[in-house]
């Protein structure tokens, strides 16, 4: 077999134009992740069922050709993995806790899994995250921690850490993630990858369990890519819409090929966070850097940038509560509440201790948070900030700390991407450039409601001027 392309576009138009099998590029990214072992990008691997469904790929694959039709799936053939807080066909989910171990494999896939699924994605695995979940890191009690690929001492960040990790690498072409507060921007920026994080409900299933969660609070969480490249970024996402056939290029790519069409933008610049006013938010020379080279690009692209200033007000302590406010709903015995990360039992001891009632109330704040910012940040077509704040911590620096210290590095470290998830906008990671020890800088873009195609535009065009 002659190497794989390096673009997961090319892949995919390689596998459905039959120049490479499914079978023959399964096994060269399996072998991959068994090379790369040490990064912790995996929980599991299921070599024999991807193996089995690669075979069978190529197997319909000759079938339509030699019956003359080529409406092959958008993904034909190509690998993925899906992260270990979701439910795949045959491998068993832990959600990164010690207490769902063991556990039986899953008989059904969960809605996201299944349309990539009937996309024609094999899928090779369960990726490394945090328990629950709930951290911008992804270490946990189950298996060793996700290791960034640029500087396998650092994270990779999280909760879509080994997701980042294992693209990054080339260990997959590209990667569904899910971002409740960060968890596919963070990993990216990290990672040196592009993270696209749709608004609420662009990706049909992650209205699965309606719009509000358990207490009333905006559901925060949404699927997205992770990618290289904005185009193999569109490709994945029009896939997670939903389009399943390769008639025509979904409505993300199409936007791609097009990125020169954005024009004469209003861009809002703002490096001002909602956690400013409970911890000290610092930007290193690095981010400040990769800030100013991404205003320079974007206004020699004949964008209007101005410098903007947004206020927050008590946003740190809302989102705080409402952020963990689901722990107090999981039960455990007390042998299984003793297996519990230290930051994950003390916040859920503190959710119990707030009750319903205050959980709640939280909830019902947090959507004038909501409302607030997008009034804001609706003043000017998109809005440009920092990606994270400084260069990717290393592997045990915030699980050697408090809870409360871990949460609090967690927030200088990111302190610009869960405000769009409360606020349930689209925005996208893009990496600006690499510093001396070769680490990845980046910054963010914030749309209004629906212009996830423009910030994937925004994106090529900064990565190609």
């Amino acid at each position: 077999m002659s190497a794989l392309p390096d673009s997961a576009s090319e892949l995919t138009a390689a596998l459905r134009a039959g120049e490479i099998t499914a079978r023959e590029t399964t096994e060269h990214y399996l072998a991959q992740i068994e090379t790369h072992a040490d990064l912790g990008a995996f929980v599991s691997v299921s070599a024999e069922q991807a193996i089995d469904a690669a075979g069978e790929a190529d197997i319909r694959r000759a079938a339509l050709t030699r019956e003359g039709r080529t409406a092959l799936p958008i993904l034909h053939g190509v690998p993925v993995a899906h992260k270990d807080l979701t439910a795949v066909t045959g491998s068993p989910t832990t959600r990164g806790s010690a207490t769902s171990v063991p556990l039986s494999p899953s008989r059904i896939d969960s809605p996201g899994v299944a349309t990539l699924r009937a996309a024609g994605t094999i899928s090779l695995g369960k990726t490394q995250v945090p328990e629950y979940g709930l951290t911008a890191y992804s270490e946990n009690r189950i298996a060793p921690p996700a290791r960034n690929p640029l500087d396998p001492t650092r994270t990779p960040g999280g909760s879509s850490g080994g997701s980042a990790a294992a693209v990054a690498a080339r260990l997959l072409p590209f990667a569904p993630g899910s971002d409740g507060g960060g968890s596919i921007r963070i990993p990216a920026l990290a990672c040196g990858l592009i993270g696209l994080k749709p608004g609420l409900g662009t990706i049909p299933t992650d209205l699965a369990n309606g719009p509000r969660d358990e207490f009333g609070a905006p559901q925060l969480t949404v699927s997205g890519p992770l990618a290289h490249t904005p185009t193999d970024a569109a490709l994945l996402g029009d896939a997670m819409r939903g389009v399943s056939r390769a008639t025509a290029p979904g409505a993300w790519s199409l936007a791609v090929r097009r990125a020169s069409d954005l024009t004469g933008a209003r861009i809002g610049v703002s490096t001002t966070s909602p956690f400013a006013d409970t911890y000290n938010i610092a930007l290193s020379d690095d981010a400040s850097q990769a800030l100013d080279i991404a205003v320079r690009k974007l206004g020699n692209l004949g964008h209007h940038l101005e410098e903007t200033a947004f206020s927050y007000g008590d946003y740190a302590e809302t989102f705080g509560k409402v952020w963990t406010a689901g722990l107090a709903l999981l039960e455990f015995t007390p042998e299984e509440e003793s297996l519990l990360m230290p930051l994950t039992r003390v916040f859920r001891e503190r959710a119990l201790q707030r009750g319903e009632a205050i959980n709640r109330a939280a909830a019902a704040h947090l959507h004038s948070h909501a409302q607030h910012m997008r009034a804001q940040w609706g003043l000017t077509d998109f809005v440009l900030t920092p990606g994270l704040a400084m260069t990717a911590p290393a592997i045990d620096a915030f699980t050697r700390l408090s809870p409360d210290a871990d949460y609090e590095l967690q927030c200088q470290w990111a302190p610009y991407t869960s405000m769009v998830n409360v606020a349930g906008l689209p925005a996208i990671a893009v990496p600006m450039l690499r510093n001396a020890d070769g680490m990845s800088m980046g910054v963010q873009l914030i749309g209004r409601a629906g212009s996830e195609a423009a910030l994937l535009q925004l994106a090529e065009q900064l990565l190609n001027t």
